[in-house]
């Protein structure tokens, strides 16, 4: 498994406002910064929304700079939030590298990302809602 301390791009529950923000982001990040998410779309799901890979598609959202003391703690929190384990083919969601491009000044930045995993992109390829602006509404 790749261990690189990348910044995260969230863009569901835990942008700010959102429902899982305040329990797991609140106090343990440096910085949180509105950008894009290129090269994928999202859809809806029960309460929360998959990003899924595609040419073409932005995804809105925040990059996550933990701080230093808070990374590991954190990328375990959402890896257990996220449901996610390396290798493992139930996963709802994959943590991938990805690039993000801050809304300030457009730079591009590494980050990790959790994209629906391959049998839950297709299934919602297939049957799927869409979220056409690619902004999940923070309810």
């Amino acid at each position: 498994m790749d261990t690189a301390r990348l910044p995260f791009f969230v863009y569901g529950t835990l942008r700010p406002g959102g429902p899982n923000h305040d329990a797991l982001l609140r106090g343990r990040v440096r910085a949180e910064e509105p950008a894009r998410l290129h090269g994928a779309v999202l859809y809806e799901g029960p309460g929360y929304p998959y990003a899924v890979e595609a040419a073409g598609g932005t995804v809105h959202g925040e990059i996550v700079v933990p701080e230093p003391e808070e990374y590991a703690p954190l990328l375990a929190a959402l890896d257990r939030l996220e449901e996610y384990v390396p290798g493992d083919p139930r996963n709802l969601y994959d943590r991938v590298a990805g690039t993000a491009v801050r809304d300030a000044d457009g730079a591009s930045v590494r980050v990790w990302v959790y994209v629906a995993a391959p049998a839950v992109a297709a299934r919602l390829r297939a049957r799927g809602r869409r979220v056409e602006s690619g902004n999940w509404p923070v309810r």
